[in-house]
């Protein structure tokens, strides 16, 4: 029986994954020029280097002083119009509408004696500008105020000329190492206005990529102090190699990199080399991963886990009985909520 369900999930999570037909094959690049502002290429310029030969060394120079780059001038345009906020992003990009950044807020009900609370909620890739809102009024309606951030490239920050957040994470090497700088930067910018409004406790919800971008934001920011992430996975790299959603960037990646290159390339965006630093900040991490995951192999979030157990911090961890994209229908979603509602509630 448990094969036969496994073989059910996946058959229904190749489905949903199919239903996506503008994915497209787009050309190698190593993005050099996206280099130029991170604080690393400013102290090391290219002198002789290879492509791979620099980004390996930019990559090992920011996670010596990961606090650098992933640090940043706060935001003075904060603007809160119809429940949207918006200011400019720190980190400045060729591309007008992704450095104006949108936060859809949903507030809960201020009552005599409530702790103000919230949460930042970071969708997964290529979500809509709609996805998430249920789960934020929720939270809402449960006395967590929840502010849910348009991510670098996607819904009302995407460029003209694109159909799908493919900026955000592709074959094209710096952009997605500048993508997930600025993801991070614009989530530690959003805790700044949540300060700034008088919330006392504040947490952080990842899926997906938003779990990626999730991590590192909390490694980089004391301030989000109750973690949800949804979908938890190692490597940048191996994600993108491995996972079903991302066979068409291997498609571009692969003739010019191997894996082994690939990983070295994106190590100062992937959470297991900020993972014994986490374990120290007194965190409390909830870790959410599916049984039957194609898209995020399930054995690379086990690996997640057990490290956990291994650094001795407190987590939980959430195992559930379906796959990646399986998580966001009935009725898992539903099971799904009701994991990060109670956590939140809990513990913010």
């Amino acid at each position: 029986m448990p094969k036969l369900y496994g073989q059910w999930i996946e058959n229904w999570e190749n489905r949903l994954c199919s239903r996506a037909t503008n994915r497209m094959v787009r050309p190698f690049e190593w993005g050099l020029e996206w280099s130029s502002n991170w604080p690393a290429a400013l102290k090391n310029p290219r002198n002789g280097h290879t492509p791979h030969e620099y980004l390996s060394l930019l990559n090992r120079k920011t996670l010596e002083a990961s606090e650098e780059f992933f640090g940043y001038d706060p935001p003075s345009d904060f603007q809160l119009q119809n429940r949207l906020l918006t200011f400019t992003s720190a980190v400045h990009t060729p591309y007008p509408a992704n450095n104006a950044v949108k936060a859809q807020w949903f507030p809960a009900e201020e009552k005599p004696g409530r702790r103000r609370v919230a949460t930042l909620v970071l969708p997964h890739w290529n979500a809509s500008a709609t996805q998430h809102s249920g789960l934020c009024a929720g939270l809402a309606k449960l006395g967590i105020s929840a502010l849910r951030l348009s991510l670098p490239y996607h819904d009302y920050r995407m460029p003209a000329e694109l159909r799908r957040a493919d900026y955000a994470v592709s074959s094209n090497i710096g952009r997605t190492i500048d993508a997930t700088r600025q993801a991070v930067i614009d989530t530690r910018s959003c805790v700044d206005w949540l300060e700034r409004e008088g919330y006392e406790s504040i947490g952080v919800l990842g899926t997906s990529l938003g779990s990626c971008y999730a991590f590192l934001a909390s490694v980089h920011d004391q301030r989000l102090k109750v973690n949800v992430f949804n979908h938890c996975s190692t490597y940048v790299a191996d994600v993108v190699w491995e996972g079903l959603s991302t066979q068409h960037i291997r498609q571009s990646l692969e003739p010019a990199l191997t894996l082994e290159q690939l990983r070295e390339a994106w190590l100062a965006i992937s959470p297991p080399l900020y993972i014994e630093k986490y374990a120290k900040l007194g965190k409390k991490p909830l870790f959410i991963y599916a049984r039957y995951d194609t898209t995020f192999p399930t054995r690379f979030s086990e690996q997640v886990v057990l490290k956990a157990r291994e650094l001795g911090f407190e987590h939980k961890a959430v195992v559930m009985p379906c796959g990646h994209y399986t998580l966001g229908e009935t009725p898992f979603k539903f099971l799904d909520g009701y994991h990060i509602c109670k956590f939140l509630k809990q513990n913010l």
